[in-house]
């Protein structure tokens, strides 16, 4: 062989990652099933996001829901955690690399149901929607508001650029692509769901098309695109995929989500559904051969500030817990719990006879840590920003504040005390009177209101330090802008002429911030600390001796705590540790005086 042939073939190696290259596959829709390359497919589906998971352990998590029985992964692509500003695009930097996690669920031998939204819902901020929509007062979402639709087609023709080329056609993993999520629990503008389904088309997608709905008449009715097979959230029985059937005959449906957990809010008990429901359901499923997509099969972390929220009417919130566990059949670690083991045997026995299921990936290492003692200290309240006018309070989005915390200070004249009255607080608020705490305010206790007390100053100084704790992802009430939304009164004068601080505590925001030995007696502290390790690993830090904030480990926020639980241990992956010194730094709205933190080995 010649050394110019000899040359082309190790190019060619290296090209394709030391693997042959992948031929192109045909996956396309009849009226009862899937065919993939020409032979029934039954989709048994994991549902996890990239995003929830750091890079370092997408494999391990595919891994892990191949060997429980899938043989596809379906995954959303939050829009938001990719264009936080108009324009701007990440799509390589660490878990946004979402064609990375593409190429690796192929080399895992899985199939990819992408579920791209622009909406995805998925208990994440603002159901996947970037923020900066709403700078307009008046923006519709989810319509043919031109405003909106700008940005959607920003955002599909970036996307559509990075994934057509992944597509089973050319010779990728992804098989079917979703129109919006959930239509018809929302709206009913068939014209935007035509208009989006287009858009993909036009930016080159070519594989079939679904989209997903309660197994309901008017929802389907909704919800539904011609064409695009009919996922059900969820269908497990003959009622469901008959109001399928009746809704298009022409498609074949499938479960696009069956629920093996269930999300948690603040404040609740952990949602844990036990197994006998999930395995009836997929028994079911698997005996009428209907595909089914595991939501999920690994839930993962709602990092930072990304988890959402629920309300049902305008009274209400629910903020997320930073865990996206989910009491999913991989827990938030990637170990299998009971229930992988009960729906991994189930599966095995759907298989040919002798063929057996991939043993399971070898286990990540867990570690614990000795309690941490903290010794440095900054006062929010001396590291503010500079501060912006506003005649009345604004939400953050007015500022192009994506996330985090917003503080609004005004001088009281004429009414010096009474009631503090906020419209709309959203969603949690530490009130300040000449630099003293009166008491918080919290809108998932429908709580609007403080009494302030008599001050002895002529023109006393009320600051509103406001959180917010995650835009609501589901149903009517999106649009919910965080911070003050309107006005503030005290015994019914609106208050005017506001300084605001915008605080987004992101790692921009906290490198200058200035730490002392000396201690803070006025909540709002930041308070830091080094530890050291021999080995790293997982683990999870017990907050439960501190009362509300955020917790930063070598500059990765790795979520909020609340005192009020059922989530007192944030999760830290061993990517994010070092050997040798760490830093942990800790924003708590309520401590003045430092507790200690432990990393521990669960949840």
């Amino acid at each position: 062989m010649n050394k110019f042939l000899i040359a082309l073939i190790l190019l060619c190696f290296c090209i394709t990652g030391g693997k042959a290259q992948t031929k192109s596959h045909s996956f396309v829709l009849q009226k009862d099933q899937f065919l993939l390359d020409g032979k029934p497919f039954q989709i048994i589906s994991g549902e996890m996001h990239p995003a929830r998971i750091p890079v370092e352990y997408w494999r391990h998590r595919i891994q892990m829901a191949k060997a429980m029985g899938c043989n596809t992964i379906a995954a959303y692509v939050f829009w938001n955690y990719h264009e936080s500003k108009p324009g701007v695009f990440d799509f390589t930097t660490e878990n946004k690399d979402i064609v990375k996690f593409l190429k690796i669920a192929q080399e895992e031998g899985m199939w990819v149901m992408l579920r791209p939204g622009p909406y995805v819902c998925a208990e994440w901020d603002f159901g996947g929607l970037p923020s900066y929509l709403l700078s307009y007062p008046d923006i519709k979402l989810r319509c043919m508001d031109s405003r909106y639709m700008e940005a959607v087609e920003r955002y599909v023709t970036k996307l559509a650029s990075l994934v057509s080329g992944l597509q089973v056609t050319k010779g990728g993993p992804i098989v079917m692509v979703q129109v919006e999520n959930e239509y018809g629990s929302y709206a009913n503008d068939k014209q935007y769901l035509n208009t989006l389904k287009d858009l993909w088309v036009k930016n080159g997608i070519e594989v079939p098309f679904y989209t997903a709905d309660g197994a309901s008449a008017p929802l389907l009715e909704a919800g539904t695109v011609n064409g695009a097979a009919i996922g059900l959230d969820p269908g497990a029985n003959e009622n469901d995929f008959a109001a399928a059937f009746k809704q298009n005959p022409d498609v074949p449906s499938f479960c696009s989500e069956i629920y093996p957990g269930w999300l948690t809010h603040w404040g609740e008990k952990w949602q844990r559904p036990d197994t006998t429901g999930i395995l009836k359901d997929v028994r079911w499923l698997m005996d009428h051969k209907k595909s089914f997509n595991f939501y999920v099969v690994h839930g993962g972390t709602n990092f930072a500030f990304w988890a959402g929220a629920n309300a049902f009417d305008r009274d209400q919130y629910q903020p997320d817990v930073t865990s996206y566990d989910y009491d999913a059949p991989v827990n938030e670690m990637g170990q299998p719990t009971p229930k992988y083991f009960a729906l991994r045997n189930l599966l095995q026995k759907y298989l040919p006879k002798k063929q057996k299921l991939p043993q399971l990936p070898k286990s990540l290492p867990v570690i614990e840590i000795p309690e941490i003692q903290f010794g440095s200290f900054a006062s929010l309240w001396n590291n503010l920003p500079e501060a912006k006018q506003s005649v009345q309070p604004k939400p953050m989005e007015m500022f192009g504040q994506d996330h985090g915390f917003i503080l609004y200070r005004t001088q009281l004249i004429g009414h010096k005390r009474g009631t503090l009255t906020i419209t709309d607080l959203h969603d949690y608020a530490t009130v300040f009177v000449d630099g003293k705490y009166v008491g918080k305010i919290d809108r998932s206790k429908n709580e609007k209101s403080i009494e302030l007390p008599a001050s002895n100053s002529a023109n006393p100084v009320l600051e509103i330090l406001v959180e917010g704790m995650g835009r609501i992802n589901f149903a009517q009430f999106l649009i919910d802008r965080k911070g003050i939304t309107d006005r503030v009164a005290l015994n019914g004068m609106t208050l005017m002429n506001w300084e605001v601080f915008n605080l987004p505590m992101d790692n921009q925001a906290l490198e200058p911030m200035k730490y002392s030995s000396e201690q803070s007696s006025r909540p709002g502290v930041f308070f830091k600390a080094e530890f050291d390790l021999k080995e790293t690993g997982d683990t999870y830090l017990d907050m439960s001796s501190w009362k509300k904030g955020v917790v930063w480990v070598n500059g990765h926020n790795l979520g909020r705590y609340w005192e009020i639980g059922p989530q007192t241990r944030l999760y830290c992956p061993a990517p994010w540790l070092k050997k040798g010194k760490n830093e942990i730094v800790i924003f708590d709205l309520h401590q003045t005086v430092p507790a200690t933190v432990k990393g521990v080995k669960s949840l």
